[in-house]
C-alpha cells in the first residue's frame, strides 16, 4: 500500500489521491473529521507533507485492511497519541531521576563510598552478625 513519494514534499490533494487511490472527497472527509490536519497555501489549497501521508498510510490501513470504521480510527488515533506523550513523560522522568541519582552519588560522603543516600553516621557490623549462619538441625 505505500506509495511511492519524494522526501520533504508537500503534495496537493490531487496528487494524494491518486497516489493513494482514493477520491479526493475521502481526504476531504478524513480532515472534516479531524483525522488529518493538511497545511494550507494562501490560496486555501490544501497540502499534505510526508508526515501527513504516513499518517494517511495508517489510516487507510486501520480502513482498508482491518475494516475500521472513522469513528474507530479516530480513537484508535486519539490513544496512538496519548501513548506517544506518555512515552515521553515516561522517558523524561526516567532522565530526571538518573540525573538525580548520579548528582547524589557524585555528592555522597567520603565516610561512605559507593552510597546513593549519605550515611550520617558509620554502620558497625559485628563479627558475629557478618558471619554466616548455620542451618539448625532437626532431629
Amino acid at each position: 500500500m505505500a506509495a511511492k513519494r519524494k522526501s520533504k514534499g508537500a503534495y496537493m490533494i490531487s496528487s494524494v489521491a491518486e497516489m493513494y487511490e482514493i477520491h479526493p472527497q475521502t481526504l476531504r472527509l478524513y480532515e472534516r473529521e479531524g483525522l488529518l490536519k493538511p497545511s494550507r497555501t494562501e490560496g486555501n489549497t490544501r497540502l499534505y507533507t510526508d508526515e501527513d501521508l504516513e499518517r494517511l498510510e495508517f489510516i487507510l490501513n486501520l480502513a482498508r485492511d482491518l475494516g475500521v470504521n472513522i469513528a474507530g480510527i479516530a480513537i484508535i488515533l486519539q490513544m496512538r497519541e496519548r501513548m506517544e506523550e506518555m512515552n515521553r513523560q515516561m522517558q523524561s522522568f526516567v532522565e530526571y531521576v538518573r540525573s538525580e541519582m548520579l548528582t547524589r552519588f557524585n555528592q555522597a560522603a567520603p565516610s561512605s563510598p559507593g552510597a546513593i543516600v549519605p550515611m550520617r553516621r558509620p554502620v558497625v557490623v559485628s563479627r558475629a552478625a557478618a558471619a554466616p549462619r548455620k542451618p539448625a538441625e532437626r532431629g
